[in-house]
C-alpha cells in the first residue's frame, strides 16, 4: 500500500492550523502512477526532502513533513463527523495496491504467481486493534520515507496541471492519515514486491513524531495497518460494527475482501469454518456490458441491493466514456404512499469505492426517486453541495441521466405500449414529478405521458384531446377535462357525467393536482374540472341552458328552510345555492369549487405559494338546491302553508318597504356622499332598518318551520350520505328517520 499526501499550501509561517488541515483534506492525492521510459515507476510531487539514503542506517527516528505540531488534533477535531471514512481509505488504498501489483504481473515487470490478492480485515477487541492487510505492491524504506514521512506543499493548481492527463491514485484525499481520526497509534509493517527488499517497520503515535525500521524479519509482500484504535474509537474493534461499514464502503471493490470466517451452527453455537467471509462482489453488474447481461440478472442484482423491496417495474443501464465517465444502472420502483420516504435510494460509487446515496444535485430531484447504482470518477467528491450542483460535469452528468432516462420511456412506449400501459399506474408518479420540476424532461415526456379514463383505457394527451373536444367544448371554446379521484365515493356524480355522453379521466394519485396546475398553464383552452365540483349541466355550459322553475321570490322564501337544516361543523363552510337542473336529477346536491378544493389539497402535498394560503382556509361546500325537483316544490308549499296567511301580510310589507327604499335611491341617486343632507341620511338608514327588520321575522319563522321538516333534513342527509360526509349520529338519525318515513 503507497500513501502520498500533497497538500496545495507552500510553508508559510502566519498559515492557520485551519487553512492547512482545509488544504490537506480537500485537495490531498495519493501516489501517481505514470508510464515512462524507463518503465514504471512512482513519482513524487514537489516536496521538501529528508536527506538519507538508508544505506548505512536501519533504524530512523524523524519528524513527518508538515508545518504545524498539531495537525493531528486538528484532524480528529475536524474530521470527526466522518470518522467511519477512514476504513474506506485504508481499503481503497489496499485495492489500489494491489491493482497496480495486478498491472505490474500482465506488462511482465513483476515474475512470478500473484498467489491470493485477498484483503484482510481482522478486529481484535481485547488488543483494542483494527488490523488491514494486503499482498499488493508494498514498499520500501525509500517510498515509506517519500509517501508516509513527508507531506508535499505544491499548490492545487499547479499539481493537477502537472498531473491532468495522469491518473491520480486515491481519489477521496483524506488516505492514509484519516486513520488518525480513530487511532491513537499507527503501525505500518510492509515489504515491496522488489526484488531483495526488506520488511520496513513504521509507527506513528499520533504527533510529527515516527519511528521506523528496516528489518530482515520475515514477511510477505504486501502491506498491513495497525490501528491501535482510542478509547473514544473502541467501536471499531466490534466485529458487527467493522462488518457493517465494510458492507456499506466496500461492496463492490474489484479485489476480494475478507472479514474473518463464515460461520456455521454447530453444538448449539456458531463455530467458524475454513472458508473465509468475502464480505464484497468483485463483478458488480453495472461493470458488464448490457448486451451480456439478462432480465433476470438485473432484477437479482435489484434484490441484491434492495433485499426487502418489490420487483422493479424495469431497469435503465447507464453506460458513457465521453465526455465524462459513468456508469450505473438505475431502476423504477414500485411507489407506495409516501414517496418522500422513497428517496436518496441511488448510490452513488466512484471507481467501485461507496461514496454516498444523497445524489442531489447530481441527478435530477425527479430522478431522486429511482434506486440503482450510479458510479463516475468524473463526480468530485468531498466538496459541498452548492459545489456540485454548479460543477461542470455534474451538469452534463444531470443532463445526460435525464435524456438516457427519457429516451427509455420513449422506446417503451414506442415498442411495448401494453406493456407500458400496464405499469403506467406505478410509473405515473416519475413521469408527473419530472413533468413538474424538469422543464427539459417535460417537453420529451408529452410523447408518453398516459391519461386513464374510469374505462381503464390508456390515452396520449394528444389522443384523448381528440377522443372527447366534439362533446366536451363549452360555449368558450374551451375542452373540458372532466375527472374524479375516486369513482366509488363519487359514483353518483360519476353517473350524471356519463349520462351526458361526457368520458371521465381517473385522477387518483398524489401529483394530480399539481400536474392538472401545469397543464392547464401550459394549455390555455382546456380545463380539468372533477365531476363533483359543480351540478352536471354547469360542469360543461352549454348555449342550451334549463329555466329555473323558481322564481326568486320563492327562493327567497326557501333560503331559510334549507339553511335551518345545514351542517353545524367548525371545520367547513357551505352555503346555499338554488340551480336550474333536471327534474331527474338529485333534490339536493352537494358540491365544491373546482378551485378552492385543488389549491387545499396542493398544500397537503407540499404545494407552495398560495395553496398554503387557500390550506390555511376551512373547507368549502355548496349545497345545490335542485329548483326543478318536485320535493322541492312540496318543500316551499308545506312552508307556505305552515306560514299561513301570515306570510303573505309580511310579504307585502316587505315588499312595500322595498318599494319605498328603491324610491328614495332613485331620488338621491345623483347626490355624493358629501352632498346628502342629514335628514336624507337619517330617511336611508331608516328605510334600510325596515326592511332588514321585516325580513329578519319572516326569515326567523321559516327556520321554525324548516327545523320541523324532517324533509329538508332528508334530502340534505341524502346529498351529505352521497359525499360520504355523514357520519356518527348523523348517520344513525338518518336511518332511523328514513325508517319512519317509509312506514308511513
Amino acid at each position: 500500500m503507497v500513501v502520498c499526501l500533497n497538500s496545495p499550501y507552500k510553508y508559510k509561517a502566519k498559515l492557520s492550523l485551519r487553512q492547512l488541515f482545509f488544504g490537506i483534506c480537500c485537495h490531498a492525492q495519493l501516489t501517481v502512477w505514470q508510464e515512462s521510459g524507463a518503465g514504471t515507476r512512482f513519482v513524487e510531487t514537489r516536496q521538501r526532502r529528508i536527506e538519507s539514503k538508508y544505506n548505512d542506517k536501519t533504524m530512523k527516528n524523524g519528524k513527518i513533513g508538515v508545518t504545524t505540531e498539531n495537525i493531528f488534533p486538528v484532524i480528529k477535531k475536524f474530521l470527526y463527523s466522518d470518522h467511519e471514512i477512514f476504513l474506506r481509505e485504508l481499503i481503497s488504498n489496499a485495492v489500489d495496491a494491489t491493482q497496480k501489483l495486478k498491472t505490474l504481473s500482465s506488462i511482465g515487470e513483476m515474475k512470478g504467481d500473484l498467489g491470493d490478492l485477498t484483503i484482510r480485515v481482522s478486529a481484535d477487541k481485547d488488543a483494542k486493534t483494527l488490523t488491514v492487510t494486503d499482498r499488493g505492491i508494498g514498499m520500501t524504506a525509500e517510498e515509506v520515507d517519500k509517501y508516509i514521512n513527508q507531506i508535499a506543499f505544491s499548490g492545487a493548481e499547479e499539481f493537477m496541471e502537472k498531473y491532468k492527463n495522469q491518473a491520480i491514485i486515491g481519489h477521496f484525499g483524506l488516505g492514509f492519515y484519516s486513520s488518525f481520526m480513530v487511532a491513537d497509534k499507527v503501525e505500518i509493517i510492509t515489504k515491496s514486491w522488489k526484488e531483495g527488499a526488506k520488511t520496513v517497520r513504521w509507527s506513528c503515535t499520533g504527533t510529527p513524531e515516527f519511528e521506523m525500521e528496516e528489518t530482515d524479519e520475515a514477511h510477505d509482500r504486501g502491506t498491513t495497518i495497525v490501528l491501535h484504535l482510542s478509547e473514544d474509537a473502541l467501536e471499531y474493534a466490534e466485529d458487527s460494527k467493522v462488518e457493517g461499514l465494510l458492507r456499506k464502503y466496500c461492496r463492490f471493490l474489484p479485489i476480494p475482501i475478507a472479514f474473518g470466517k463464515v460461520k456455521e451452527w454447530k453444538d448449539g453455537k456458531y463455530v467458524d469454518t475454513d472458508k473465509d467471509n468475502v464480505i464484497n462482489n468483485v463483478d458488480p453488474l453495472w461493470t458488464r456490458k448490457p448486451a451480456d447481461i439478462t432480465e433476470e440478472q438485473y432484477k437479482e442484482f435489484y434484490h441484491e441491493l434492495y433485499p426487502m423491496s418489490d420487483e422493479p417495474l424495469f431497469s435503465i443501464h447507464l453506460n458513457i466514456d465521453y465526455p465524462f465517465h459513468l456508469t450505473g444502472i438505475l431502476y423504477f420502483p414500485k411507489i407506495h404512499n409516501n414517496f418522500e420516504i422513497q428517496k436518496n435510494k441511488i448510490q452513488l460509487y466512484s471507481n467501485q469505492v461507496y461514496v454516498t446515496d444523497q445524489v442531489e444535485g447530481i441527478v435530477p430531484e425527479y430522478l431522486t426517486l429511482l434506486h440503482g447504482v450510479i458510479d463516475s470518477p468524473d463526480i468530485p467528491l468531498n466538496v459541498s453541495r452548492s459545489y456540485l450542483q454548479s460543477d461542470a460535469n455534474v451538469k452534463k452528468i444531470s443532463n445526460y441521466i435525464t435524456r438516457k432516462v427519457a429516451d427509455r420511456l420513449q422506446e417503451l412506449f414506442n415498442t411495448m405500449r401494453p406493456d407500458y400501459e400496464s405499469k403506467w399506474d406505478d410509473l405515473k408518479i416519475f413521469i408527473q414529478y419530472g413533468i413538474l420540476t424538469d422543464e427539459k424532461f417535460a417537453e420529451k415526456a408529452q410523447d408518453f405521458m398516459l391519461w386513464k379514463n374510469v374505462e381503464g383505457k390508456y390515452f396520449t394527451p394528444k389522443e384523448y384531446l381528440e377522443k372527447v373536444k366534439e362533446n366536451q367544448t363549452d360555449k368558450n371554446k374551451t375542452v373540458v377535462l372532466l375527472y374524479v379521484d375516486d369513482p366509488v365515493e363519487k359514483h353518483t356524480f360519476l353517473e350524471a357525467a356519463r349520462g351526458k355522453g361526457y368520458d371521465v379521466l381517473l385522477m387518483d394519485g398524489q401529483l394530480d393536482n399539481h400536474y392538472v396546475n401545469w397543464y392547464e398553464s401550459k394549455n390555455k383552452e382546456t380545463r380539468f374540472v372533477r365531476v363533483d365540483s359543480d351540478v352536471i349541466d354547469k360542469l360543461i355550459q352549454k348555449e342550451d341552458n334549463i329555466r329555473m322553475s323558481l322564481t326568486e321570490a320563492q327562493q327567497e322564501l326557501l333560503r331559510p328552510v334549507f339553511e335551518s337544516q345545514m351542517p353545524k361543523d367548525d371545520k367547513i363552510h357551505y352555503n346555499i345555492s338554488f340551480e336550474a337542473m333536471s327534474p331527474d336529477e338529485a333534490p339536493v346536491v352537494i358540491t365544491q369549487n373546482e378551485f378552492m378544493r385543488r389549491m387545499k389539497e396542493m398544500a397537503q402535498t407540499g404545494g407552495g405559494g398560495m395553496s398554503q394560503f387557500y390550506g390555511q382556509m376551512p373547507d368549502n361546500f355548496t349545497i345545490a338546491v335542485n329548483g326543478n325537483h318536485p320535493i322541492v316544490a312540496d318543500i316551499l308549499s308545506d312552508a307556505e302553508k305552515a306560514y299561513g296567511d301570515k306570510l303573505k301580510s309580511i310579504t307585502k310589507k316587505i315588499d312595500a318597504a322595498v318599494a319605498e327604499e328603491n324610491r328614495f335611491e332613485e331620488v338621491t341617486k345623483g347626490k355624493k356622499e358629501e352632498e346628502l343632507t342629514p335628514e336624507e341620511k337619517s330617511m336611508r338608514e331608516e328605510l334600510s332598518k325596515k326592511v332588514v327588520t321585516l325580513r329578519d321575522e319572516r326569515n326567523e319563522r321559516l327556520r321554525e318551520i324548516g327545523g320541523e321538516n324532517r324533509l329538508v333534513k332528508q334530502i340534505i342527509d341524502l346529498a351529505l350520505l352521497t359525499n360520504g360526509m355523514l357520519k356518527g349520529k348523523s348517520l344513525t338519525d338518518f336511518i332511523q328517520r328514513s325508517i319512519s318515513l317509509i312506514e308511513k
